[in-house]
């Protein structure tokens, strides 16, 4: 999807397209997940991405993110970092080639900003 200048999206309810986690990802549960661009600001993406609950790993990218519903806990693999609770509201920055656990307890759809 590209989003026009002036024209509002509901990021709530916008359809996303979601397939299962990748096998070698997932740590419990069958997670599936989806995402989808939404605009480039300069090099800038910026889009909704949604888990359903499981366990999954992931290597991350160089990321801002503001959740907009469901519950995680972020598990900092390398670096080791506090461990995060994240739900509606939380903004939370993420580095290229992080290693995180997410324990997605409810489903979480977040917006993203990514470079």
């Amino acid at each position: 999807m590209n989003l026009r200048p002036g024209t509002p999206v509901d990021l709530h309810t916008l359809p996303l397209e979601t397939e299962p986690v990748p096998a070698d990802m997932v740590e419990d549960g069958a997670p599936v997940a989806g995402a989808a661009a939404l605009a480039e600001v300069g090099e800038v993406e910026v889009g909704v991405w949604e888990m359903t609950p499981g366990v999954a790993t992931d290597i991350e990218a160089d990321e801002v993110f503001v959740v907009l519903s469901g519950r995680a806990t972020i598990e900092y693999l390398d670096p080791a970092l506090p461990t995060a609770e994240v739900g509606p509201g939380s903004l939370v920055w993420l580095t290229e080639g992080m290693s995180t656990r997410w324990t997605v307890t409810e489903t979480i759809r977040k917006v993203y900003v990514a470079g």
